[in-house]
């Protein structure tokens, strides 16, 4: 990456390595981060990228809104409906325990 480069992981947080991403960051070998997710969460006391200046960070509440809440909700009900009704529900989350 480049010096001025700025990684940006809104995904998972294992898809980074954090202490190479320290590392990166301490020697100023990229620009600096935004992380709005950490392997662990919430990260531990004394997590070491926290106190780097070249860092944001944001908390990993994505889907802690009112709509997120009632779309979850409504797909959630729908869900249950389709099953009692004997269908396929449209969002499986182990989607071989259907025959096709």
């Amino acid at each position: 990456m480049k010096k001025t480069a700025i990684l940006v992981n809104t995904a998972r947080g294992p898809v980074i390595d954090g202490p190479a991403l320290y590392r990166a960051l301490k020697e100023v070998v990229i620009a600096g981060a935004g992380l709005d997710v950490f392997p662990v969460e919430p990260p531990p006391a004394g997590e070491p990228l926290l106190e780097l200046d070249n860092i944001v960070v944001s908390p990993h509440m994505g889907a802690v809104s009112e709509d997120a809440m009632m779309r979850m909700a409504t797909a959630a009900a729908r869900g249950v409906i389709a099953v009692l009704q004997g269908q396929r529900p449209e969002h499986i989350g182990n989607p071989e325990i259907y025959q096709e």
